[in-house]
């Protein structure tokens, strides 16, 4: 049995309750600077700090003057120099007062009783807040970092490999599948280009999400403020105070913020991994028609069983996190804007997941990545198959045959074809046999399923233009 001597359980990669913070932590270990309890401390102080910088700038507000130089760099001094061990000290405070905004407010007043012009106003640290107004910030800049500093690079590392795998099998032919059933060939290069712009169109979209924020006190009124402050225009401050910090303001709010464009944000993660799926079911069925080899690593275990194989684990991975990411991102696209009256608590605790729903998409995108750089197009195997589906030429035969009203080219291709071995032989015979101008019938006997792939090659060759129209010519320019 397994010992259940809690000191030898404690917190560590082998412990960890989530893979994301154990197993695969070397890999999304980026996201914690902007999506971990630390974090969020982080931009709690920030934006306590920032609060009381614009109170000293507001006239009316006469009992907090305007700070010198030197208090202000003390001020600033706290945000840039936060460490680990301030974060640690916010925590034990918590310990006492049970309350993690309270904790933060009475830090800085400890942190700033050496300073003797702050000392002075240490009372205004939080001055007419609820915790709402201090934490709907904090979050929103939180996911503004994530998703700057971590996810849209990652996001266009992906599209830009899936742009270069488009650009180089460009002429690579490949017969099509719809339904499972060969179909009119077209250029391998051209399916990777595809999800190319699929995905870039959607990195866009995400992009265009506003980070939004409210700081109108307990119920959204600016109550508190009012009465101590009769003649300030507190949601014009409020205003400016918020887009001071990069957000969009939310003026119509009750004690939270409203949590819509979390939403909007995590729906449009959730249609990029979708996409992204698509793709690595694709490659899957690809690897496994052999149209790719998998390059390995020295002592590299393909299975534990059969020395032979060499899975698409990558591929693999990067599909089950999709789905894990989807899974969070749905439910905290659906629960947050759902709130009772001004305000319940049930929003707090889930907030507090908003890194599992990003950890597992960049998980996923790291291993669909890692994947693509393994890569190996086996042309062999692609011209093979093309070779042996003759029958894909039926269409642009019945085609050229209804231009020039041969009677029923339809019934007469689908005698030829369905049912029956089609060969190359059997097709130019046919061809042959038609009554069609001598120009029209030369044209279709030079067709092969290796050349009948229509605009195929310049669509692949082309993506980078398409997808640098979508996200602008500063994105992927290494893709040119």
């Amino acid at each position: 049995a397994i010992k259940d001597d809690s000191r030898e359980f404690e917190l560590s990669s082998l412990t960890a309750l989530s893979p994301l913070d154990g197993r695969y932590w070397g890999k999304v270990k980026d996201l914690a600077p902007y999506m971990s309890e630390y974090a969020l401390i982080y931009f709690r102080v920030l934006v306590e700090i920032k609060w009381l910088l614009m109170l000293s700038q507001i006239p009316e507000v006469i009992e907090v003057p305007s700070f010198s130089a030197e208090a202000q760099s003390y001020l600033l001094g706290l945000i840039d120099g936060f460490s680990m061990d301030d974060a640690l000290e916010v925590k034990k405070i918590e310990r006492v007062t049970n309350h993690d905004v309270k904790a933060v407010e009475y830090f800085l007043k400890q942190k700033c009783q050496s300073q003797p012009e702050i000392a002075k106003v240490l009372e205004f640290f939080h001055f007419a807040c609820t915790s709402e107004d201090i934490n709907n910030l904090a979050h929103a800049l939180m996911l503004k970092e994530a998703m700057t500093k971590v996810m849209f690079p990652t996001m266009d590392k992906l599209v830009e490999a899936i742009c270069k795998l488009a650009k180089a099998n460009a002429s690579v032919s490949m017969l099509s599948r719809t339904h499972g059933q060969p179909a009119s060939p077209t250029t391998l290069g051209k399916e990777m280009a595809i999800f190319a712009v699929r995905l870039s169109r959607e990195r866009q979209e995400i992009s265009q999400v506003e980070m939004m924020g409210k700081f109108a006190g307990a119920v959204g009124n600016y109550n508190a403020h009012i009465v101590a402050y009769p003649t300030v225009n507190w949601p014009q401050i409020a205003e400016q105070f918020v887009t001071s910090l990069g957000l969009k303001f939310n003026p119509y709010v009750t004690q939270i913020e409203t949590h819509d464009y979390m939403a909007k944000l995590y729906y449009a993660i959730i249609r990029f991994n979708n996409i992204l799926i698509d793709f690595d079911r694709d490659i899957w069925g690809y690897i496994s028609l052999g149209y790719f080899k998998q390059i390995t690593k020295a002592g590299e275990i393909g299975s534990s069983t059969m020395p032979h194989k060499v899975n698409p684990i990558d591929f693999e991975n990067s599909e089950g996190n999709l789905g894990k990411a989807n899974e969070d991102l749905t439910y905290l696209s659906m629960k947050l804007p759902i709130s009772r009256w001004q305000r319940d608590l049930t929003d707090s605790t889930v907030l507090r997941n908003m890194g599992g729903g990003l950890g597992h998409s960049l998980l996923a995108y790291k291993s669909a990545l890692q994947g693509i750089g393994k890569l190996q197009v086996n042309e062999a195997r692609l011209s093979e198959d093309l070779n042996q589906a003759w029958e894909v030429l039926a269409e642009p035969i019945q085609t050229v045959m209804r231009r020039y009203g041969v009677p029923e080219p339809y019934e007469k291709l689908k005698e030829l074809t369905r049912g029956r071995a089609v060969t190359k032989e059997s097709i130019r015979e046919f061809i042959e046999g038609l009554e069609l101008p001598e120009e029209a019938k030369t044209h279709l006997l030079k067709l092969t399923p290796h050349s009948y792939v229509g605009a195929a090659v310049e669509l692949a060759k082309t993506v980078d233009s398409a997808v640098n129209v979508i996200n602008g010519s500063e994105v992927l320019e290494t893709c040119r």
